[in-house]
């Protein structure tokens, strides 16, 4: 008897294996993968134009680096004239919370992504939170559907990649690189490995004479060579002096001995401050809090070098524990500055002055949601956008916005130069005085390979090239652009790369946007070295 039940039960099983059904499949128009901002603007823009929109943000909130400490549209080191369109209108309506009459560009987290969610929430965008892309379906050239990790699929009829990591286009087959390219490849002056920084007097060695993590050798590099690395990555505390701020936590994998270089600067420099170490902005925020940065020429600071290396083809494990090992150095540095016995009794002081915001990432215990992942993959599209595009050639035929940031790097590497100094590696800093033309080509792939993607976001570009788009409002641009080509080449029926410039040229204009360097006279004269 206990046989016979035992075989029932099997059958029932078998049954119901069989009888289960493959995940239906969802159809959209435009498919948005990555909540950024430039995901999210490309998403109502299309949305706007009176197609259906699906956006996909793998993690449980929208807004990128907008909404994970970053608050600032860079207007610091940018032309103001040249913010147009939607991402205007988001800056306006973040002036109008702020109580202003206009824009503004100095923002709080958690208020650029109340904006955010009010303006998919008004374009009825449907929002996926935690999914990622696991597989791409493609017929030729033309993307199907996408299969994510949460077991849904999504079909569309054109797909934007505005991840900052590409992996919708990586995996829908599209050329890409990472890196930098040498001087040689495209003639660019800026490119490949740059030794321009000063060295600096620490020892790269540990007291065994051992090479300490994250240095490299400089006999390994020569001036201008290509390599394989990208810019350093770190997160973007908010930090406050109020009292209510959050103290800074242990992390579980606290290792005081990643500080070594740390803790011999203070043993020889006891006057140092935590502004020596770490960046601190305090914008236009409210009295007491704090926007955080990697400092430039600190010894040691909230760049975790050599951290990163193989983080833009990484799988999403492998990306995950990228992200850990980031927070685990963050966290550490800063609860080893407020604790640490070895540091200095004012410095001490001074740091435990401080915490983490309280009201900023209240449900990620205040730190931020997304790692400042500065470059990862770039598309090798219809066209690449290098150093020329940016200092000399700057109009367009096909110009969707326009682009006016410095060509800013940060260091990529920290390299042992002598057994007493070390130089950080790859720093480009190179000022703009007048806007550029961005070509469509630039969010294009290449017409063999894909011919229903946009990609605002990893766009084709040299390293150099990338280095003035890698800002958000930059990239803002480019998606407000790429959604409203996306909804045109639906309603045309047409390649993504097959759209009349003439009638997108309209379409865009209609919107507001700035197409043309020749738009009005730019003040080049701005003070932007503050």
């Amino acid at each position: 008897m206990k046989s016979i039940s035992l075989f029932c039960l099997l059958l029932v099983c078998c049954c119901s294996f069989q009888l289960k059904k493959p995940a239906q499949t969802e159809t959209y128009d435009v498919v948005v993968y990555g909540g950024t901002p430039g995901g999210i603007i490309s998403a109502v823009a299309a949305a706007r134009e009176g197609v259906r929109v699906l956006l996909i943000e793998p993690t449980k909130h929208v807004g990128g680096l907008n909404t994970s400490g970053i608050g600032t549209a860079e207007s610091e080191h940018m032309i103001e004239e040249t913010y147009s369109g939607l991402p205007l209108e988001f800056y306006e309506r973040l002036g109008k919370h702020y109580g202003k009459s206009g824009p503004t560009f100095y923002f709080e987290s958690h208020v650029a992504e109340k904006t955010f969610t009010d303006l998919l929430k008004e374009a009825n965008v449907t929002v996926v939170y935690e999914a990622f892309v696991k597989s791409v379906q493609k017929k030729a050239t033309v993307i199907q559907s996408v299969s994510l990790t949460n077991g849904r699929n999504v079909a569309g009829k054109v797909f934007i990649d505005a991840t900052y990591e590409g992996d919708l286009m990586a995996r829908a087959g599209v050329s890409h690189t990472h890196g930098r390219e040498s001087r040689e490849q495209y003639g660019e002056s800026l490119a490949g490995v740059r030794f321009i920084d000063t060295p600096i007097e620490a020892a790269p060695y540990d007291d065994s004479g051992r090479l300490l993590p994250g240095f490299v050798e400089r006999n390994t590099l020569t001036e201008g060579q290509a390599s394989d690395r990208v810019m350093n990555y770190n997160f973007r505390l908010m930090m406050s002096t109020k009292s209510d701020r959050r103290p800074f936590p242990k992390p579980a994998l606290y290792k005081p001995e990643r500080y070594l270089l740390l803790t011999r600067l203070l043993k020889n420099h006891p006057e140092t401050t935590l502004k020596d170490i770490i960046d601190l902005y305090s914008w236009t925020y409210p009295k007491g809090k704090f926007e955080t940065n990697n400092k430039q020429k600190a010894v040691i600071s909230l760049g975790h070098f050599g951290g990163n290396v193989d983080y833009p083809e990484a799988d999403y494990t492998r990306r995950d524990a990228i992200y850990q090992d980031h927070k685990a150095w963050t966290l550490g540095l800063m609860y080893y500055l407020a604790n640490d016995p070895s540091v200095p009794e004012t410095l001490r002081t001074e740091t435990s002055g401080y915490g983490l915001s309280a009201d900023e990432f209240t449900d990620n215990e205040n730190f931020p949601y997304y790692l400042y992942v500065r470059e990862a993959r770039r598309m090798i599209g219809a066209y690449v956008q290098t150093q020329k595009d940016i200092l000399q050639e700057r109009t367009k035929p096909d110009a969707i916005c326009l682009g006016s940031h410095w060509i800013d790097s940060h260091h990529v590497q920290r390299v042992a130069v002598s057994k007493t100094q070390f130089v950080n590696e790859g720093r480009i800093w190179e000022p703009i005085t007048q806007p550029y033309e961005l070509s469509y080509r630039i969010i294009t792939p290449k017409a063999t390979e894909c011919t229903n993607l946009l990609v605002p976001v990893c766009a084709s570009s040299s390293h150099v090239g990338f280095c003035s788009l890698r800002v958000e409002s930059t990239w803002m641009q480019l998606g407000n652009s790429a959604g409203i080509a996306a909804a045109m080449a639906i309603k045309q029926k047409k390649n993504v790369q097959d759209l009349a410039y003439n009638a997108l040229k309209t379409a865009l204009e209609k919107k507001g946007v700035i197409l043309s360097i020749d738009h009005q006279t730019w003040n080049g004269t701005k003070d932007v070295t503050k």
